[in-house]
């Protein structure tokens, strides 16, 4: 069952940005005892892969706070983010961590399956993101991108720590960052509605 939650933490958290959790398991693995990869996602804690990730996130946090880049970044990031959650999700519940000691053999007996399951669960995330921060773009005019970012990077964050340290705490992480996008949903519309109001006043 805590395989299960941490890879579940891990996708989630690769849906809102696809390189924490890459980066932080690679890391982890190569220079802790916290995590040891299994041998089929050991490439993740390789010098070349450490900094090409390292890399990729700097601009990723960069490219997501600035208006309109953050959209364009969102399109390229719908293959991106998915692909991310199948590794972090596949690696995860194969991964001996603190808190995982006997990885589940059941998934990695059919390679695909938590690929598959860590790919959709980073779609479904990566696509209530890309929604909402494009509906609080329109309505702020661009000005919430950096504080939606920034709370995505540390949502993104507290799921990899959960993941990898608690994993009972994916749940109520994941609770509150549901919670925290349908009050942004809520807000957005409301938005909305002021806006059309004000208009036909007008």
């Amino acid at each position: 069952m805590l395989e299960i939650l941490t890879g579940t933490g891990l996708a989630t958290s690769a849906g809102l940005n696809a390189f924490i959790p890459l980066l932080a398991l690679g890391l982890l693995d190569r220079f802790t005892p916290v995590v040891e990869l299994p041998a089929a996602w050991s490439w993740l804690s390789s010098d070349v892969s450490l900094w090409i990730l390292g890399v990729l996130l700097a601009v990723e946090v960069v490219a997501d706070k600035i208006p309109a880049v953050d959209s364009a970044n969102d399109v390229l990031q719908t293959l991106v983010r998915p692909a991310a959650g199948g590794i972090t999700f596949a690696s995860g519940v194969g991964a001996e961590t603190v808190t995982v000691q006997d990885p589940d053999t059941l998934l990695s007996s059919q390679v695909w399956v938590p690929i598959a399951i860590g790919a959709v669960l980073a779609l479904v995330v990566h696509l209530a993101k890309a929604g909402t921060r494009a509906a609080a773009n329109t309505v702020t005019v661009g000005a919430a991108a950096p504080v939606l970012s920034t709370a995505e990077d540390a949502s993104a964050l507290a799921l990899t720590a959960a993941a990898l340290f608690l994993p009972v705490l994916v749940v109520v992480v994941l609770a509150a960052v549901v919670v925290a996008l349908w009050l942004i949903a809520q807000r957005v519309r409301a938005g909305r509605r002021g806006g059309r109001g004000a208009s036909m006043a007008a």
